[in-house]
């Protein structure tokens, strides 16, 4: 079958003017908390997600880099079709005689692999980081900020662990950690209960390439759009592969989630792919809502694959690629779980910026405004 969509519903947010936010931000709208008892249930919720989560996939917290030396390699590109580049900037350190072009990193995410490694974590440990970043190339709308917060996580796994049932058990406790968050900040807060639907209790799993089966006339979002009003949280597995219509779900980056290796559906059809998204129905903007992008990370074989069919297999050259490929760097699975998006959700917001402090143009202000959503500043 021919693709019926171009390369540009592969990646971005799936609005691009002001005219369709202005659409999608909900009238009427009256948050639960106010804006004191809003910050609270910021840190409150922070708080438990950290603590569980740790809890569940046995991390500890550890520091991570906001910038990185630009000659490293070790930042997060987010895709790879160079559509996304980071914030760049010059130190001219030592009246520019030992100078650092460093970034600001998108992800910390090829940079938690090398810690691992440096912290010398064993098998089944890992870390978890409050990671801060700038993703210059969003459109601001009511979910994208410039400014990314996320929880960032790697943990140490066996070669016999790269496998979709291990990848379902990950997911299945991360979802616990959020149903639980969910429950305590309701006790905190009662009125975040009860005006709008809880979190689906259970998160449930389709492949990208079933996805398409099911709505094989619409882009990416409208599928996602689709198959959440069915099933209000899922994980979508195998993004990056490409599918029978001639393109992936979503484009990934070639050197960290795996999205090339064979697998098999429950019911034996030939699959790809160890990594997925975390989605659910957010029932206050009535739209899609991503949570997580996450996988099992490339290993030697993949890695290879994986920049052959991207073209990029000169990165070899840097110390994260090497690494991989000589097995001095551990195996992992990881992700990163946003916490102004999961907040958001938790505090039943109508809009990013109600949960955290970024830039937004005066126009969507201005929008949000006169729908009583109040945008922190």
């Amino acid at each position: 079958m021919q693709s019926l969509h171009g390369k540009d519903d592969l990646a971005g947010p799936g609005i691009g003017t002001y005219e369709e936010v202005e659409k999608i931000l909900p009238s009427g709208y009256k948050s639960p908390l106010d804006r004191k008892e809003t910050q609270k249930g910021i840190f409150e919720a922070k708080g438990y997600i950290e603590k569980h989560l740790c809890k569940e996939l046995n991390l500890m917290m550890v520091s991570v880099p906001l910038i990185v030396d630009a000659e490293s390699g070790i930042n997060d590109m987010l895709d790879r079709d160079g559509t996304r580049t980071p914030v760049q900037f010059h130190i001219s350190n030592d009246y520019n005689k030992h100078p650092i072009d460093a970034q600001v990193v998108q992800a910390a995410t090829k940079w938690k692999r090398f810690a691992l490694k440096e912290l010398g974590m064993k098998m089944g440990e890992g870390l978890c980081t409050d990671m801060r970043a700038v993703r210059k190339d969003y459109f601001l709308d009511h979910d994208h900020s410039a400014y990314v917060d996320q929880w960032d996580w790697e943990r140490v796994i066996s070669a016999n662990q790269r496998n979709l049932p291990y990848l379902r058990q990950t997911v299945t406790k991360i979802w616990r950690v959020l149903k639980g968050a969910e429950k305590q900040l309701q006790e905190l807060h009662p009125r975040l209960k009860g005006k709008y639907p809880d979190m689906a209790d259970k998160i449930e799993f389709f492949h990208a390439e079933d996805v398409l089966e099911m709505y094989p006339r619409l882009p990416r979002k409208e599928r996602e759009t689709a198959v959440l009003k069915e099933h209000p949280a899922v994980f979508i597995i195998g993004i990056g592969w490409v599918l029978k219509n001639g393109h992936p779900h979503e484009m990934r980056a070639a050197d960290y989630d795996d999205w090339v290796t064979a697998t098999k559906s429950g019911d034996g059809r030939p699959m790809h792919g160890l990594n997925g998204d975390i989605l659910v129905w957010n029932p206050v903007t009535k739209r899609r809502h991503e949570l997580s992008s996450m996988g099992i990370r490339v290993d030697a074989v993949a890695l290879k694959k994986q920049l052959e069919l991207s073209g990029q297999l000169d990165s070899l050259r840097f110390d994260y690629q090497k690494g991989i490929m000589s097995g001095e760097l551990p195996l992992s699975i990881g992700g990163g779980i946003g916490q102004s998006r999961t907040i958001m959700l938790l505090l039943k917001k109508a809009h990013l910026g109600e949960v955290s402090v970024a830039v937004w143009p005066k126009v969507l202000k201005d929008m949000c405004a006169k729908r009583n959503i109040h945008v922190l500043e």
